[in-house]
């Protein structure tokens, strides 16, 4: 286990880590606990009571935040024709097909951030889906990254979405933004996110959905809030 610093001790000094805190004051104590010579990103873990080995209890999804995530995404498209254009006028940083596939395969490139893919390309994707999945690069129209809008979808990303799926153990990581975004900030996007995985329980999902909530910093603590105070 790897030892912690000195900031991150001086840290849990400042609150109780036995304690559940309602999400408003377990953000300021992330601030508070914020040290760092740069701008911490705070990221919230939900812990879910269900299984991801049962194809249905998966949580999957994404949320466009109100305030962003404070790091704006580089956007690759797979489009052709029109579609290629409107993806380029929404912004998008690279848009191709097969010379993309060929760039990914070739030269082992993943200069971006999100894949959005027209339906009609999923075939040409799908070559990739070996180094694509491993990396949660994979486009997926549970997270709006498969669709035919892809205007609709290089905007959203750029706007701040963020996707949201269970890993190996039942666990949601998202980022909801940076410290110097304050806390009223902090918090309305974490509400957000929050509502979205609520809406998103899977109906074979049986007992309690929210079994632990933790936010923190890059470098901090992770600071606990009541699951209990998140509507279910």
């Amino acid at each position: 286990m790897a030892k912690k610093g000195k900031k991150y001790i001086e840290a849990i000094k400042k609150f109780d880590k036995n304690t559940y805190y309602d999400a408003s004051e377990a953000l300021q104590i992330v601030l508070d606990c914020a040290s760092a010579k740069f701008d911490e990103t705070v990221e919230v873990h939900l812990k879910l009571g269900v299984d991801s080995r049962h194809a249905d209890q998966q949580v999957r999804g994404a949320v466009v935040l109100p305030h962003g995530t404070g790091r704006v995404k580089k956007v690759l498209v797979f489009a052709k024709g029109e579609k290629a254009k409107e993806a380029e006028a929404a912004g998008a940083d690279f848009v191709g097909e097969m010379d993309l596939v060929n760039k990914i395969q070739g030269e082992n490139w993943f200069d971006f951030d999100v894949i959005v893919a027209t339906p009609d390309m999923m075939g040409l994707v799908g070559r990739l889906g070996r180094v694509l999945g491993p990396k949660g690069l994979m486009p997926n129209p549970k997270s709006g990254t498969v669709t035919f809008d892809v205007a609709a979808a290089v905007n959203d990303i750029k706007a701040g979405k963020v996707e949201y799926r269970l890993d190996k153990t039942n666990i949601i990581h998202v980022p909801i933004g940076k410290v110097s975004f304050g806390k009223e900030k902090l918090f309305e996007n974490f509400e957000v996110l929050a509502d979205a995985v609520i809406k998103a329980k899977p109906s074979a999902a049986k007992g309690q959905y929210m079994r632990s909530t933790t936010v923190s910093s890059t470098m901090g603590p992770g600071v606990r809030i009541n699951p209990n105070k998140i509507a279910e």
